[in-house]
């Protein structure tokens, strides 16, 4: 695998497994590089730049939190002009448009200036939309010192998430690890101990067996196992069963391995014994922050939803994945980075204030309050100034906060062909869960379609 990551590491930390992506990080100093370095802006010198944002597509705090940063970052930089843009599509999920969006523009000429991009298209962004190495636009120093921070630095492993061949390609801008969100008020109506919430996934069949015979609401929903949620949690579920949906030298596909074979025969068993509804995503979410299904697989971009609908209506609690009996959970993230894809110097400086100001103190803490999404300052979360009383209010938090020390990368697709592989992959498990398919069978015939999309060796 291509991409290079330092060995380091920090309790909050999105760590990449080493064995899967050693190496160095990028060490450019030569003359040659500094000579390429874009210039900085004159002060009177306008410029007005595109900014597309899959968060910015979505309504209420995720949207609003958008408009508030942006505010504040053209009154700090009024010199700038930024667009802000959702991906052009009809899913019900923008961030699922993000790289045809992309594409159509840039066929037209007119590709924004800066993108938030999944991990899972870190591959394709990096060789087929030509993100820019940041290292040789500003240096591998400043992009070191945004990483440092005024006062709390990235967490170590963190800065590497988007590193690519020894250059650092984007700024990881926000994600999480699924946490098992769960109705507290639903376990005691149903005879369970709220204080005790399943750990395996195992109780997670017996517990929501409990709710639904006993409470007639839905038991479970994993998120993971739906083809809009894409893969991220997926893989984490195949990687907590001892499995990969990919091998390590990027070749091979092994997703109809017995590890995630498991995996989807599981979901087929809840959805069959009528402990998880046969919902999509939407329906899912909306479910249960209405209180109508006991527990939720789900990444911390939904919480501010779950918390509004559980506001004095009934008790809203976070524990880590369940783990597979007898093996270590290995949550993966879910999440985006900042990427500048302009070829005009001054639109890559702008491009580059603006992923500095989204990434500083000062928007963590915006978006942590405002969307739930954890910040990747960690040190905020003891600062008084910072994020240290919104932390100490917020148990939901610590889950999602302790599985950082085990965490792995979302893995993306090899390819030009990347998104077919991965949804024919998500297509599959869907319809093994909620249509009731052959485990094996049909995770095979997914895995040998998907061979033939794998790019030549």
């Amino acid at each position: 695998m291509k991409r290079t990551v330092p060995i380091a590491g920090l309790v909050f930390a999105a760590a990449l497994a080493l064995s899967a992506c050693g190496g160095l990080g990028p060490t450019t100093t030569d003359e040659g590089a500094e000579a390429a370095r874009i210039p900085e802006l004159a002060p009177d010198q306008k410029v007005s730049i595109v900014f597309e944002s899959y968060n910015y597509g979505l309504a209420g705090a995720w949207t609003d939190t958008f408009d508030k940063l942006l505010g504040q970052f053209r009154a700090e930089h009024p010199n700038i002009t930024v667009t802000a843009q959702k991906p052009q599509g009809n899913s019900p999920n923008p961030a699922t448009d993000t790289i045809s969006s992309i594409q159509n523009q840039m066929v037209a000429g007119t590709p924004p200036d800066v993108a938030q991009l999944g991990f899972s298209d870190l591959d394709f962004t990096i060789n087929q939309l030509g993100a820019k190495p940041l290292d040789t636009l500003v240096g591998a120093d400043e992009v070191q010192a945004n990483f440092d921070g005024e006062k709390h630095p990235y967490a170590e492993r963190a800065q590497t998430l988007a590193d690519w061949d020894g250059h650092t390609y984007g700024v990881p801008f926000v994600f999480s690890t699924p946490v098992l969100y769960y109705n507290a008020s639903l376990f005691t109506q149903a005879g369970l101990d709220p204080a005790a919430p399943p750990a395996t996934w195992d109780q997670v069949a017996q517990a929501a067996a409990s709710i639904t015979e006993r409470t007639g609401k839905g038991g479970v929903y994993i998120d993971c196992l739906t083809k809009t949620a894409k893969d991220w949690c997926f893989q984490s579920l195949v990687r907590s069963n001892g499995g990969r949906v990919i091998s390590e030298d990027r070749n091979t596909l092994t997703y109809a391995e017995p590890a995630a074979v498991e995996v989807a025969a599981m979901g087929q068993r809840l959805v069959e014994s009528g402990s998880m509804p046969r919902f999509n995503q939407k329906q899912g979410y909306e479910a249960f922050s209405r209180g109508e299904i006991g527990m939720i697989l789900e990444t911390s971009a939904i919480q501010g939803t779950f918390v509004t609908g559980a506001k004095d209506k009934w008790d809203l609690r976070a524990a880590p994945m369940p783990s597979f009996a007898g093996k270590p959970t290995v949550p993966t993230n879910s999440g985006a980075s900042l990427y500048i894809l302009s070829n005009d110097p001054a639109k890559q400086r702008a491009a580059w204030e603006l992923i500095t100001f989204l990434t500083s103190e000062s928007a963590y803490t915006t978006i942590s309050q405002g969307i739930g999404y954890l910040p990747l300052r960690t040190g905020l979360m003891d600062d008084p100034a910072g994020l240290q009383e919104w932390a100490d209010r917020n148990p939901l938090l610590q889950p999602n906060v302790a599985q950082l020390a085990t965490m792995e990368p979302w893995i993306s697709m090899p390819g030009n062909n990347y998104l077919q592989i991965r949804d024919g992959m998500m297509d599959a498990v869907e319809a093994v869960v909620f249509q009731g398919k052959d485990p094996a069978s049909t995770l095979a015939a997914a895995r040998d379609q998907g061979a033939q999309l794998m790019p030549p060796q």
